[in-house]
C-alpha cells in the first residue's frame, strides 16, 4: 500500500509538472502564433501605407507639374505684348518641360493661328489631323472662356505612325487683350510623360503607375516593373474641368514567413522566459536588499537632518518649496505642510514680497554654473519673518539641485539664523563705542593742561580789554568811543577764539554717529587740526600738510577716523618732545593719490623711532611706554582701520646725517569714487 501510495504521489507530481509545462508550452505557442500573425499584419499594413503615401505624393506632383506649366504660360502671355511675341517663351517652355508635347495659339473662333511641338517627342497629329481630334478641346475652351480661367479637357488617344499612340489631355487658357477676349492658348500634355516626370526613377523601379478613368479604363502607364497586385492605391487627380485617377501598384508581394520561424520563436521565447524568470528572482532579491539599505539610509539622513541647527530648504524650478527640515520649520515657526502648500512663502515680510518675488524670479531663471563656478554658493544675507511677525536676519547658501540623471531640477539652500550673531555684534559694537568714548575722554584728560594754557590767553586778553574799557568810561574824552569800539571788538575776537577751542573739544568727545560717509581727505584732517595744534604749539612742533591734486574723497566713519588721526599725531608729537631738537620737530600729514581703489594716509614724525622690543608689542591692548598712558590708542587705531578693509603699518625711517630719523605710520581708506553700490538683500 505504501509503495502504491508513493507511486501515486510520484505520478501525481509528474502530472502536475507536466500540466504546468504543458500550460507553459501552450502559452508560448499561443504567444508565438499571435506574434507571427501580428507581424504579418503589421508588415502588410506598413506596405499598404507606403503605397498610399506614394500615391498621394505622385498625385500631388502631377497636379503641381501641370499647374506650373499653365502658370508659366499665363505669365508669358501677360508680359509678351503682341501675340507673336509669345512663341520664344513657349519654345523655352517646351524645352524645360518634357511633359508638354504641343503648344497652340488659336483665335477667338478656335481657328489655329500657330503651333509649336516638343523637341523630345514625335509631333502629334501626324496620323490624324488636329481638326479631327478637336472634339474634346472645343468644350474645354468654351468652359474656359466662360470662367476666364484655364480648363482641362477630357483625355483622348492620339494615334502615331507604326500603330502606337499617346494619351493626351489639353489645357485651354483664354487670352485677354485690353479687356476683351483674344483667343486661346492650348497646352497638350502627354499623360505618360507626366507620370515619368512626377514619379521619378526611384519610385518607378518599385511601383507601377497608371492614370485611369473614373470607370477604371487605363489611359497611361509608367514603371519598370509590373505591380504584384497585392498592395495598390488609388488617388483622385482633380484638374479644372477634368477628373482622373492615379493608380499605384507595388512590386512587393505578400509577406513570406521565414522557414522554421515558428520553431525558432518557440525555442527563443522559451529560453528567454526561463532566463527572465531567473533574472526576475535575482532582481527581486537584490531589490529587497537595496530597499532595506535605502530605508536605513533615509532614516539615518532624517535623523542627521533633524539634529542640524541649520535650516535646509529645497525649491523647484518654479520657486515652490518641495522640502524643509525640522530646523527650518523651527526657525520660521511654520510647519512643512504650510510651507509646501503656500504659493508665496509665509516667512517673507509683507513689505518685501514684491521685491523678493522679482529677485527670486531672476535667480531661479539663471543657468547654474554660467560663467564658470557657482556664484550661488557664495552666500547672501536677507531678512525673514517668524510666525509671530518678528523679523530676523538669515544667511543663505544656495546650490543647484541635480537629480540622478544630471538634470537641473531646482535649488537647495542652507539657511543660518543670524539673530544671535547680530546680538553679539551689537553688544561688541556698543562696547567698542564705550571704549572709544573712554579713550576720547582719556585723551581730553591728558590734554587738560594744554586746554587751560590755550584758554588762558584769550581769557586774559578779555580781562585786560574789559579793565581798559572801564578806565576809559571813567575818563571820557573825544577818542573814548573809538577806543571802546576797538576794545569791545578785541573782546569778541578773543571770546570767539576760546569758544572754538571749547567747541572742538566738545565735538570730539560727544560725537557718536557711526554711519560711513563720503568726505574729502583734507576735511578729515582739518577736523582734528585744532586739537593737534594745541599740543604742537606747546612743544614747538611744526605741522606740514601734503595733499595730491585733486584731493581724493574717502568712504569712512568720520568720528572713528578722526580719533585715529588724533592718536597718531599726538604719539608723533610726544615722540619728538624729548629726543628731537626743537628746530627739527616737524610732523608731516600726507595724503597719497588713490591706487587700486584705496587712498593712503601717512603720519611721519622726526622722533627716535621704535625699538624692536617695543615694535613686537606695539598694538597689544593696555601696553604703553608712557606712565600716564592707557595703552589703548594704537590698538583701537588698528581695529578701526581693519574695519575699513585696510591695515595699519609702521616703519622706522633711517636717520639723516644732521638729525634723528623718525617713524612713519601708514593706512588706507576706500576711495569713495570706487566704492561699489551696496547690494540689496535677496530672498
Amino acid at each position: 500500500m505504501n509503495a502504491l501510495r508513493l507511486l501515486h504521489d510520484a505520478l501525481s507530481g509528474r502530472f502536475r509538472r507536466a500540466l504546468l509545462w504543458g500550460a507553459l508550452v501552450a502559452l508560448l505557442l499561443v504567444a508565438q502564433g499571435l506574434l507571427v500573425t501580428l507581424t504579418v499584419r503589421y508588415e502588410a499594413t506598413r506596405q499598404q501605407e507606403a503605397v498610399d503615401a506614394v500615391a498621394e505624393e505622385v498625385s500631388g506632383e502631377l497636379r503641381r507639374a501641370v499647374l506650373r506649366s499653365v502658370q508659366a504660360l499665363q505669365a508669358l502671355l501677360w508680359s509678351a505684348g503682341a501675340p507673336a511675341q509669345w512663341q520664344g517663351g513657349a519654345t523655352e517652355l517646351l524645352r524645360a518641360r518634357r511633359e508638354v508635347l504641343r503648344v497652340e495659339r488659336r483665335g477667338e473662333d478656335m481657328a489655329l493661328l500657330g503651333s509649336l511641338a516638343s523637341p523630345y517627342a514625335a509631333p502629334l497629329f501626324t496620323a490624324l489631323g488636329r481638326e479631327q481630334m478637336s472634339a474634346e478641346l472645343e468644350p474645354a475652351c468654351t468652359a474656359a472662356r466662360l470662367a476666364s480661367a484655364p480648363v482641362f479637357s477630357r483625355s483622348y488617344f492620339v494615334p502615331q505612325p507604326g500603330g502606337l499612340g499617346v494619351e493626351v489631355i489639353d489645357a485651354c487658357i483664354p487670352v485677354q487683350r485690353d479687356g476683351r477676349h483674344d483667343g486661346f492658348v492650348v497646352l497638350s500634355f502627354g499623360l505618360g510623360a507626366l507620370l515619368d516626370e512626377a514619379a521619378g526613377a526611384q519610385r518607378l523601379r518599385r511601383h507601377e503607375f497608371s492614370i485611369v478613368e473614373v470607370d477604371g479604363t487605363r489611359l497611361a502607364r509608367a514603371g519598370m516593373t509590373r505591380g504584384a497586385g497585392v498592395y495598390s492605391a488609388r488617388h483622385l487627380l482633380e484638374l479644372p474641368g477634368s477628373a482622373l485617377q492615379l493608380r499605384v501598384d507595388s512590386a512587393e508581394g505578400s509577406p513570406q514567413l521565414i522557414p522554421n520561424l515558428a520553431t525558432a520563436l518557440v525555442l527563443g521565447l522559451s529560453a528567454a522566459l526561463f532566463a527572465l524568470l531567473l533574472l526576475l528572482a535575482r532582481d527581486v532579491r537584490r531589490r529587497a536588499q537595496v530597499e532595506h539599505a535605502l530605508a536605513e539610509a533615509l532614516a539615518f539622513r532624517k535623523a542627521m537632518e533633524d539634529s542640524l541647527s541649520t535650516g535646509l530648504r529645497a525649491r523647484t524650478l518654479d520657486g515652490r518649496i518641495s522640502y524643509v527640515n525640522a530646523a527650518f520649520c523651527s526657525m520660521v515657526g511654520f510647519s512643512a505642510e504650510e510651507l509646501r502648500d503656500a504659493a508665496t512663502p509665509p516667512y517673507w515680510p509683507p513689505e518685501f514680497i514684491a521685491e523678493y518675488t522679482e529677485r527670486q524670479a531672476a535667480r531661479l531663471s539663471a543657468e547654474p554654473g554660467a560663467g564658470g563656478g557657482n556664484p550661488h554658493q557664495e552666500g547672501f544675507e536677507t531678512v525673514f519673518m517668524r510666525r509671530d511677525g518678528e523679523r530676523f536676519p538669515v544667511m543663505i547658501y544656495e546650490t543647484p539641485l541635480v537629480d540622478g540623471a544630471g538634470r537641473h531640477t531646482g535649488w537647495m539652500s542652507a539657511v543660518l539664523d543670524m539673530s544671535a550673531q547680530r546680538r553679539v555684534e551689537e553688544l561688541s559694537r556698543q562696547q567698542q563705542e564705550r571704549l572709544q568714548a573712554t579713550a576720547r575722554l582719556a585723551t581730553v584728560g591728558e590734554m587738560a593742561s594744554l586746554l587751560s594754557h590755550e584758554l588762558n590767553q584769550p581769557l586774559a586778553a578779555i580781562a585786560s580789554y574789559a579793565t581798559g574799557s572801564l578806565n576809559l568810561l571813567q575818563q571820557p574824552d573825544d577818542q573814548t568811543p573809538d577806543m571802546l569800539r576797538h576794545a569791545v571788538t578785541r573782546i569778541a575776537e578773543q571770546a570767539e577764539r576760546a569758544g572754538r577751542v571749547i567747541k572742538s573739544v566738545h565735538d570730539f568727545v560727544r560725537r557718536r554717529e557711526q554711519a560711513r560717509e563720503s568726505i574729502r581727505a583734507d576735511q578729515l584732517i582739518d577736523a582734528v587740526l585744532p586739537l593737534v595744534r594745541l599740543q604742537a604749539r606747546k612743544s614747538g612742533t611744526r605741522i606740514e600738510l601734503e595733499y595730491p591734486d585733486p584731493i581724493p574723497r574717502v568712504m569712512c566713519d568720520r568720528t572713528m577716523l578722526e580719533q585715529v588721526l588724533l592718536n597718531l599725531t599726538r604719539n608723533g608729537i610726544q615722540a619728538m618732545e624729548g629726543a628731537t631738537p626743537q628746530p627739527q620737530r616737524v610732523l608731516r600729514l600726507r595724503v597719497l593719490p588713490s591706487q587700486e581703489g584705496r587712498v593712503g594716509f601717512a603720519v611721519i614724525d622726526a622722533g627716535p623711532g621704535i625699538p624692536p622690543e617695543v615694535a613686537q608689542r606695539l598694538f597689544t591692548p593696555f601696553f604703553t611706554t608712557r606712565s600716564e598712558g592707557m595703552g589703548l590708542g594704537l590698538s583701537l587705531c588698528r581695529t578701526v582701520i581693519e574695519q575699513h578693509g585696510g591695515a595699519l603699518e609702521f616703519e622706522s625711517l633711517a636717520p639723516p646725517p644732521e638729525g634723528p630719523g623718525g617713524t612713519e605710520f601708514r593706512f588706507t581708506l576706500p576711495d569713495a569714487a570706487r566704492v561699489p553700490r551696496a547690494v540689496p538683500a535677496r530672498a
